[in-house]
């Protein structure tokens, strides 16, 4: 133990673990953020409040049972930062530590204690050759563990590649998602209630498509949560 405790202090000198927003060195005790970064996450506590904001935004759309963000979504603040390396620098890990934190925050409120699956917003075939992983296969296997739910990818499906949604308004974002999703089972979430997970809602026009596509299925229930709201 004390062999291996020296090694890692070694590697740490040459290989220095940084924080991945302000790049400083962490401490041993630090993983991914420094502590000061970490205190100044935009944390939303809808769950700890019982706040219904990313319920709302549903409202009149589609049937939605539980929804909620764990960041608030700023541009240039840390949960941009946070993102932006998850989804196009090769940071999957972030997904990994978004799970195990908001895991246990789940674990500590019964909100999403009824769920049967956990799946994720798909991404196109395309796209994620490119990149190389879905940005949030880590963030739904952590919480799978933290929740004891199984995680279930490659059942919903985007069909298209569609271009980048951020500088685009909620009307133009519902038509470029409208029937991008396709379920490959109809009978696999039959009675069945889905959290359905995504990185960062803004219009909610894409969960939108997706929970169109889902209720496809008899008798299905569908929840959400996303790690970021946009404000």
């Amino acid at each position: 133990m004390a062999n291996m405790r020296f090694f890692n202090e070694i590697k740490n000198i040459f290989y220095p673990n940084i924080c991945l927003n302000c790049e400083t060195v962490l401490s041993i005790n630090e993983k991914q953020l420094c502590t000061l970064c970490l205190f100044n996450l935009p944390l939303t506590n809808y769950l700890k409040n019982n706040d219904k904001s990313v319920e709302k935004i549903f409202y009149g759309r589609v049937k939605i049972e539980r929804a909620t963000a764990f960041l608030f979504y700023n541009k240039k603040g840390i949960t941009q930062t946070l993102i932006h390396k998850l989804k196009y620098k090769g940071y999957e890990e972030i997904g990994g530590f978004f799970g195990d934190w908001f895991g246990e925050i789940l674990k500590d409120n019964n909100s999403f204690n009824n769920i049967d699956y956990i799946i994720p917003v798909p991404l196109h075939k395309k796209r994620q050759k490119v990149r190389g992983y879905n940005q949030l296969t880590k963030f739904g296997e952590r919480l799978s563990i933290n929740m004891n739910k199984p995680f279930l990818e490659n059942i919903l499906i985007k069909k298209a590649s569609s271009k980048t949604q951020t500088k685009k308004s909620r009307l133009e974002r519902i038509k470029n998602v409208n029937k991008l999703f396709f379920l490959t089972d109809l009978e696999i979430f039959q009675n069945k209630h889905i959290l359905l997970i995504d990185d960062i809602i803004t219009t909610g026009a894409t969960i939108e498509a997706c929970a169109n596509e889902l209720f496809l299925t008899k008798n299905i229930k569908i929840s959400i949560i996303s790690m970021a709201i946009s404000e």
